[in-house]
């Protein structure tokens, strides 16, 4: 996730306490998810119509909590501050407390689950750094993007095509990169089981934690500390901002209900190739010819409508839901007044984002959070080259947003 603040107004021009103003944004969302919900659940099945709701509660807490990605590890960077980098730790320590024994079962309550767990090589190294340069250029990550896109961020629309485009063309070429020397899927569960594994990534979180306050304190002098809200009580939780710490305990616990009843973590960016296959069929390619789209998985996902496809459903949900935040919170004000600059970066870290998410099996969402949660070394690496990436992402942001702008906020 990035600022918000290219397209959204300011908290003071939101509706006063009391009843939010929904506004026409926010009853189209509520009708979407409403009627999304009911006719899912009719063609498709209750558990896709429960995912698809699912997905509505995750946009709305991304929103609400401004959970971010892009922001934390920029602010980190290039501030040294760290508190979005240590609730991550906490999302990731409650993920694994949730997901390990249930992993480790094979089963949870009474239906079959399995984690995200993908090998660890080249691949994954190339497509996470390519990412993490296209977080910082494109202005989020995958979950960033599209809560963004669906609060009302017009720019973010711009990052999503060309992610979509980048996903697209990354399949073409991803046989190649399979190639590529790797580990074999490693994971934690397996390799120390689940209350080993637990103790092994809460050591690994205490640690990067404890790091980032090593150095918050050295470049800053003392820690940040959350930013108060005008708001509180059930105001505060329908309209925001929500503490930090909240969206982190709602993600975790909406993931686990991802792995319920999907049976496999939550995960965004596998949608975007399938639309992007869906576009090319449509102007005369032929995606079923390319090696990604032949395993029976994909080639069913390819065959069906996108509406059977449990990832693409979840990001309908999410980008409902942010809408509905974004208008529960007074916030849901599109602006097309956008720089050509700021538009060629969008362009260029949409493709990096595309493109390194297939082939790196994966975003900050099904990678990096997922892929922890499940256990998998290849979330680690992913973790690392991505951040490298978003170093190298930062240096390059200044040619794109020229203007002098105050520091990135992580609000929450």
């Amino acid at each position: 996730m990035s600022v918000l603040s290219s397209s959204t107004v300011s908290p003071s021009k939101a509706s006063p306490a009391g009843a939010p103003n929904l506004g026409a944004p926010g009853l189209v969302a509520i009708a979407v998810l409403l009627l999304g919900t009911l006719l899912l659940g009719l063609v498709y099945g209750p558990i896709q119509g429960a995912l698809f709701l699912v997905g509505g509660a995750l946009g709305i807490s991304l929103y609400h909590a401004a959970f971010g990605f892009t922001s934390a590890w920029r602010v980190f960077i290039a501030e040294g501050r760290g508190r979005g980098l240590r609730v991550q730790m906490v999302l990731l320590a409650l993920a694994v407390i949730l997901f390990f024994p249930a992993l480790a079962d094979g089963t949870l309550f009474g239906n079959p689950v399995k984690g995200s767990v993908s090998p660890a090589g080249l691949g994954v190294i190339v497509g996470a750094f390519m990412f993490g340069i296209g977080m910082q250029l494109g202005g989020g990550c995958a979950s960033g993007t599209l809560f963004t896109a669906g609060g009302g961020n017009a720019r973010m629309l711009v990052t999503l095509l060309f992610f979509v485009i980048g996903s697209v063309v990354a399949t073409v070429h991803f046989d190649w990169w399979t190639s590529l020397p790797s580990l074999p899927p490693i994971s934690l569960v397996q390799s120390f089981g689940a209350w080993g594994g637990i103790a092994v990534s809460l050591v690994i979180f205490a640690a990067i934690a404890g790091l980032t306050v090593i150095v918050e304190r050295r470049r800053n002098g003392s820690l940040e500390q959350a930013p108060s809200s005008s708001r509180s009580g059930f105001g505060r939780v329908l309209r925001g901002p929500w503490p930090l710490v909240s969206g982190a305990v709602a993600l975790a616990l909406l993931n686990f209900a991802t792995l319920a009843l999907a049976g496999r973590p939550w995960g965004i960016t596998s949608a975007f190739a399938l639309w992007g296959a869906k576009g090319a069929q449509f102007v005369g390619f032929d995606p079923a010819a390319w090696a990604y789209w032949q395993t029976p998985a994909n080639a069913r996902a390819l065959s069906e409508s996108v509406f059977a496809d449990v990832t693409s459903v979840m990001d309908f949900g999410l980008i409902a839901g942010a809408m509905l935040a974004a208008s529960l919170a007074g916030r849901f004000a599109p602006s097309l007044d956008i720089p050509l600059r700021s538009i060629l970066a969008a362009v260029a870290g949409g493709l990096l984002l595309g493109y390194g998410a297939r082939i790196a099996y994966g975003c900050n969402i099904g990678a990096y959070f997922s892929g922890i949660a499940s256990g998998s070394l290849h979330g680690y690496l992913w973790a690392v080259a991505a951040f490298a990436g978003n170093v190298l992402g930062v240096r390059l942001r200044p040619w794109f947003f020229l203007e002098r702008r105050a520091p990135a906020r992580i609000d929450g």
